[in-house]
């Protein structure tokens, strides 16, 4: 028995079995990332339901007012203390995952862990308009990593355990798996790897169906039945409405780095700096509760919901000005869940617009909502894929497939033309530039980096002797289709081509320009 258990051992660990390992490793990551994401959402549910309750309960009782602000304030407190803790606990997290994949960053996965999840819960369940989805990415890529790490896997092994988490962390927050795969592809990695499939597709849909368990199939967000839109007949209207929700897109990014350079700038305290938010949650609690938290509920609303367009629109512009205020003071906390409730507002307006100048009728507004959120989705973050695909399974609408992607890429090419950077790029860049802040967190190593030779690159058609590499590189593998091709100086390099090279991290962008693809 015990030769057997060996022999199975041996073979888990072999080479040729790399994709097997990574789908066993898979499953465990998307069991553990899928049992924590079904708490925190739990705990987030728990804080929605009860906000209305307290806040009604103050109404009456306005003597308590004072102690629910000093509590508030206290919360502020500790969120302080936890980003001074650990500054990879701020904001979002899906920036920082991508830094640890470039090899510009690192965490200690069990500190962040612990940490992210208590100060996001902490922060949104007071009511600020942050979302769940970035600290589930980090938290399920802090379990991807933490296997890597207490299973001694090698560096790259490491990061493709890290993305398999981070997807399985997107997967169970929004009951979105094939979302989940895709926004690692897409967003994460920009790279198809087999090896990252492997994994993020085995964890995203065992998160998924951890979290299924607890919450049921139920899509996210509850917009009843949705008419199936014929994106012939409305084109020019599906066109429109991508336009203007792209149009309103450009803001997010410019009053991003508003927010952030202006609490950066302000003279007040750190510590300070987070209660600002909360305390403002606690007056808009008062009068304008719509606009407290993630904002699930605010767009299930605007379908059951008849609202007047000025108060629709401000519903938008008090969910967006609060929205910057929150992610500015960089408590842990996400910007995904806000995207999507201000695209739906956003969506809710055109909707509104439209059918008071008689150029749609009534019944198309909740497709309006829908597309919304996949156009403001595909704006800010530049991923359309995904924001449609997305959209797609939290609404359960699974035939408007054409629709969202018209829209999408509508939005996409808007902000595109104006030059907008993705969002998480964006945060990225900011974040490495203050390199004297995040000293501790640099990495300076080799790395093992997976890259394509895309359409027309500089490497295409070129021998390897040929081509200039990057200084320190060395190239060790290219795989051709299903073949393996040892490398050599008189070996032409083709598209399509996967290269693997050991490289120094700092030179990653330096290769991805070589392979990148040229337009014509």
């Amino acid at each position: 028995m015990a030769n057997r258990i060996e022999a199975a051992m041996r073979m888990f660990t072999e080479p040729r079995h790399f994709k097997l390992r990574l789908f066993v490793e898979g499953n465990i990551i998307g069991v553990f990332t899928g049992l924590l994401i079904a708490l925190f959402r739990r705990l987030l549910e728990l804080s929605e339901q009860a906000a209305p309750v307290l806040y009604a309960w103050l109404a009456v009782h306005p003597v308590w007012i004072g102690g629910w602000a000093a509590l508030l304030m206290l919360i502020g407190w500790i969120l302080y203390r936890i980003v001074r803790w650990d500054g990879m606990t701020s904001g979002s997290g899906i920036p920082q995952i991508k830094g640890i994949l470039l090899g510009r960053m690192d965490m200690n996965w069990a500190r962040v862990l612990v940490l992210k999840f208590a100060g996001a819960v902490l922060g949104i369940g007071a009511g600020l308009s942050l979302g769940r989805e970035g600290p589930s990415v980090q938290l399920g890529a802090c379990i991807g990593q933490g296997l890597g790490r207490v299973t001694h896997r090698s560096y790259s092994e490491n990061h493709y355990l890290l993305t398999a988490g981070a997807g399985a962390g997107l997967a169970a927050a929004f009951n979105a798996p094939l979302a989940g795969v895709i926004f690692c592809l897409e967003e994460l990695t920009k790279n198809f790897s087999p090896f990252v499939l492997m994994g993020t597709i085995a964890a995203a849909v065992t998160s998924t169906t951890v979290t299924q368990y607890f919450f049921g199939m139920e899509p996210v967000f509850h917009l009843g039945d949705v008419p199936v839109v014929s994106a012939g007949s409305v084109y020019i209207l599906l066109i429109a409405l991508g336009a203007f929700v792209g149009t309103l897109g450009l803001a997010f990014n410019s009053m991003l780095t508003v927010s952030l350079d202006g609490y950066m700038k302000a003279p007040v305290p750190g510590w300070m700096k987070p209660m600002i938010p909360l305390l403002a949650a606690g007056v808009l609690g008062f009068v304008l509760p719509q606009v407290l938290g993630g904002g699930s509920r605010l767009v299930d609303s605007l379908v059951l919901t008849d609202y007047p367009v000025l108060f629709l629109l401000l519903l938008l512009a008090g969910k967006f000005a609060f929205t910057m205020l929150c992610f500015g003071s960089g408590v842990p906390g996400g910007i995904f869940l806000p995207m999507l409730v201000l695209g739906a507002l956003s969506g809710a307006v055109f909707a509104r617009a439209a059918v008071l100048l008689g150029i749609m009728d009534p019944v198309w507004t909740v497709n309006c909502i829908i597309f919304g959120m996949a156009a403001y989705f595909s704006a800010v973050v530049k991923s359309p894929v995904t924001g449609a695909v997305l959209i797609m399974e939290m609404t359960g609408s699974f035939d408007h497939l054409l629709a969202l992607i018209l829209v999408s890429m509508t939005a996409y090419l808007v902000a595109d033309l104006a030059g907008r950077e993705p969002v998480y790029d964006m945060l990225l860049n900011r974040s490495l530039a203050l390199q004297d802040k995040l000293s501790h967190h640099i990495r300076k190593r080799r790395i093992v980096f997976e890259t394509g030779i895309g359409a027309g690159s500089l490497l295409a058609g070129r021998c390897v002797r040929q081509i200039l590499w990057p200084a320190g590189s060395l190239l060790v593998n290219v795989r051709r289709g299903s073949e393996e091709i040892t490398p050599t100086g008189e070996l032409r390099l083709r598209e399509g081509d996967e290269l693997y090279l050991l490289i120094d991290a700092s030179r990653q962008e330096e290769m991805e320009r070589l392979t990148a693809e040229k337009l014509t």
